[in-house]
């Protein structure tokens, strides 16, 4: 590989092979991109020079800020805690409804790199007064791979935890080395059922279910979100379908969050237009817990009870939640209701 003018951006990447023709297959997500020479992979932060396979977001930062674990979400890891979150570039999925689309649209510019080394950001997590990190805002998997390899280490060194918000489509090999590099926590987001979401994501919901019981297996936190849009992934039987999935697949211990949607980016392009009403989510709610998850959780609905967290076997309050404030009422920092001292699933350290 010949760069020239090196970019601390610019790193040779990882899990891919060399075929003919100079071309490579990356196998970073499921993608598996065969990518020629001088073209990137779908999610435009791998690219082919001369051959080799290189990534060019190794710590390119396009947005930073210290967030209430509660906001990836995550509701039963480290209540209460922060981490500093960082996004990048480029994203391996065709979302039409993207939130975050101004970033996880855009390429990556090796013109452009705002580079932050591992080293740095971790200083920045203790500057910020975080307990930990999180990789999110766009895909972190394409973009953060070998990054975070060399993040997560350091991390745990310094007593920290590490957190990733993804959408599940990688691969078991990068999955497995994340694991091992020291990934605690993921929130992993269950887009719809296959056949929609095939349509307009390009992608096998399949492969996202299958991460998610790799990443349970490995001992990694998983808990699971499904923004739900009317017209798309609304219907009786899809989300019932989800809510049993979670329960026979994941466990009934793992914590399912269904979020109100707000059209965004191209959604209104494919009839997407209407925000979730409040009724639907409560009904994704009941849908829930008939498939008897413990913990069913209502997100963008300030104020709705159903953010709180309630004993799966007394009903006591253990977490009153507004937006991202918590208050601690009938849970011990063991994870015990302080009622009936059953276990609720909740991770302090």
């Amino acid at each position: 590989m010949n760069l020239q003018n090196p970019n601390p951006c610019q790193r040779p990447a990882l899990h891919y092979e060399q075929l003919a023709s100079d071309k490579v297959q990356c196998g970073v997500c499921e993608r598996r991109c065969t990518i020629a020479p001088g073209n990137r992979g779908v999610c435009g932060a791998r690219k082919n020079l001369d051959g080799k396979l290189i990534v060019l977001t190794y710590g390119d930062i396009s947005s930073i800020s210290a967030n209430p674990i509660e906001k990836k979400p995550l509701f039963h890891f480290y209540p209460g805690s922060r981490a500093l979150t960082i996004g990048s570039w480029g994203c391996n999925f065709a979302c039409p409804w993207c939130q975050n689309w101004s970033i996880s649209k855009r390429h990556a510019n090796p013109s452009q790199c705002n580079h932050l080394s591992p080293q740095d950001f971790i200083e920045e997590v203790h500057r910020t007064g975080c307990q930990g990190t999180s990789f999110s805002f766009n895909e972190p998997t394409t973009a953060f791979f070998e990054y975070a390899l060399d993040v997560m280490p350091i991390a745990h060194n310094a007593g920290l935890y590490n957190t990733f918000v993804s959408n599940g489509y990688m691969t078991a090999s990068t999955l497995r080395r994340l694991a091992e590099a020291g990934l605690d926590a993921m929130n992993i987001d269950i887009k719809g059922c296959r056949t929609a979401v095939q349509k307009l994501c390009k992608i096998d919901t399949e492969k996202v279910w299958s991460t998610a019981q790799l990443a349970r297996d490995l001992g990694i936190w998983i808990e699971v979100t499904t923004l739900v849009i009317p017209g798309f992934n609304d219907s009786n039987r899809c989300l019932a379908q989800i809510a049993h999935r979670i329960h026979d697949e994941l466990g009934e211990e793992v914590p399912w969050h269904v979020s109100a949607f707000y059209p965004a980016y191209k959604a209104r392009e494919h009839g997407l237009n209407t925000p979730t009403p409040t009724s639907t989510l409560e009904h994704a709610y009941a849908l829930g817990k008939k498939a008897e998850l413990f913990h069913v959780y209502l997100g963008n609905v300030p104020g709705n009870t159903s953010e709180n967290s309630y004993c799966r076997q007394c009903n006591a309050l253990l977490i009153k939640r507004r937006t991202y404030d918590i208050t601690l009422v009938h849970l011990d920092r063991q994870g015990a209701c302080k009622k009936c001292g059953s276990s609720n699933h909740f991770i302090f350290s």
